[in-house]
């Protein structure tokens, strides 16, 4: 077990330095980093995604590589530029609604990343459920106009009624995220009709094998995304994205451009807009480079510690 922080390039989700655990087991090491706020029955589908790492149980692959898209923090617009530019990536997810920001911030923000990705770039937004549905649809309907045209439009709103109601009012596609991996039912979005793509995160749904069996019972087109993981944590998003037997999106797995370093020999970043299949080699250097500080290696075992207390006391 080892415990990691980097810090990010730019404040992203509300955080400057990302901590997480490395788990190594006979297939290799797993990636455990649930956010700091997550309890303990939270913190464990993101477990169960490291520990079936660190067995070595991924499903084959079908194809070698996987289309990604860039993302852009709620950053200014010359940092949005600059961000696209280098991504190497033909499509861009940016996030919008950050608190404190209008619209006006997020439709600037979004002529930038036109600007730089091009009139055939795909532009797709990120609300992480922040409007109500009235909102949404103004919001939605002004974006989109300030993107040259929006790929989809993700979780807009907080509820899956919420979200059914946004779909049914604009003429954008509709992506399901919070409403698939925080929900007491994901399928849900699929009784509702409440989405046209479904946003499938390996580490908070518990794993590739059980996202493979979310997305073929959902029923939906399936983008991958992160959830601001290293390289290794990375690696199980593209195992699931490998073995879908679709993938009409680019994924949302090019995150590692925001960390200031990383835990592997050779970083999983984007090249012509695409990741290699397989697991990367954890460089041992970077993990004493990156080590946490006793304070927060005490603070994660005592994570651990509960999730595993959580399972014992599940047990019937």
């Amino acid at each position: 077990m080892k415990v990691w922080s980097i810090p990010l390039r730019t404040r992203f989700r509300g955080i400057t330095v990302r901590e997480g655990v490395l788990l190594e087991g006979p297939g290799g090491w797993g990636e455990w980093s649930p956010f700091l706020e997550y309890p303990p029955d939270v913190a464990d589908p993101w477990l169960r995604c490291a520990e079936e790492a660190a067995a070595g149980d991924w499903p084959e692959p079908l194809r070698d590589r996987v289309p990604v898209n860039v993302t852009v923090p709620a950053t200014d617009p010359a940092s949005a530029h600059r961000i696209v530019g280098d991504g190497g990536c033909r499509t861009a997810k940016v996030k919008v609604a950050e608190p404190g920001q209008g619209l006006a911030e997020d439709e600037a923000r979004l002529e930038a990343v036109r600007d730089a990705i091009g009139p055939t770039g795909r532009i797709r937004v990120d609300a992480n459920g922040a409007w109500d549905v009235d909102a949404a649809v103004a919001a939605i309907t002004r974006l989109d106009r300030a993107a040259g045209g929006l790929e989809y439009v993700e979780q807009p709103c907080a509820t899956v009624e919420e979200l059914a109601a946004c779909r049914r009012r604009v003429d954008v596609p509709v992506a399901a995220d919070e409403s698939i991996r925080r929900a007491a039912d994901p399928y849900r979005v699929r009784e509702l009709e409440a989405a046209d793509v479904a946003v499938l995160k390996v580490q908070p749904l518990g794993g590739v094998r059980a996202c493979l069996r979310i997305a073929e019972d959902i029923g939906l087109p399936v983008v991958v995304s992160s959830a601001l993981e290293s390289s290794v944590g990375i690696a199980a998003g593209i195992a699931l994205a490998a073995a879908l037997p679709e993938l009409p999106y680019a994924c949302g797995l090019a995150t590692v451009q925001l960390l200031t370093d990383d835990l592997v020999r050779r970083p999983l970043l984007p090249v012509e807009g695409e990741l290699p299949v397989g697991a990367p080699v954890v460089d041992e250097e970077a993990l004493d480079r990156l080590a946490a500080t006793p304070d927060r290696i005490a603070a994660w075992e005592a994570r651990l510690a509960a999730v595993h207390a959580l399972r014992q006391d599940r047990r019937p």
